[in-house]
């Protein structure tokens, strides 16, 4: 990211049309600010980026229900990674 000085509006309106970089840069900036609810608007606009970024928080926090509402939003990775966290067993060790 080596111009920082674009600003949102027009990253918005380069997203509005279709431009996915854009997409995906407002993605960094939501995340970066900890904006989970950009993030999340985001996604329901197609953003796999921004589907990526809010599974790595979900899974980090542990947080299955945001995982699978990540997942029913169309990011299939979220889904692996609730499975995932399903079948852990709870006390980390397999009998």
């Amino acid at each position: 990211m080596s111009n920082t000085n674009i600003d949102r509006e027009t990253l918005r309106e380069l997203a509005d049309e279709g431009n996915e970089t854009a997409l995906d840069r407002l993605a960094d900036l939501a995340d970066a600010a900890g904006d989970l609810g950009e993030l999340s608007e985001l996604l329901d606009e197609g953003s796999l980026h921004a589907g990526f970024l809010l599974t790595r928080r979900a899974a980090a926090a542990g947080n299955l229900r945001e995982l699978q509402r990540i997942s029913d939003a169309g990011y299939e990775e979220a889904g692996h990674e609730l499975d995932r966290l399903l079948k852990a067993p709870a006390d980390g060790h397999r009998d």
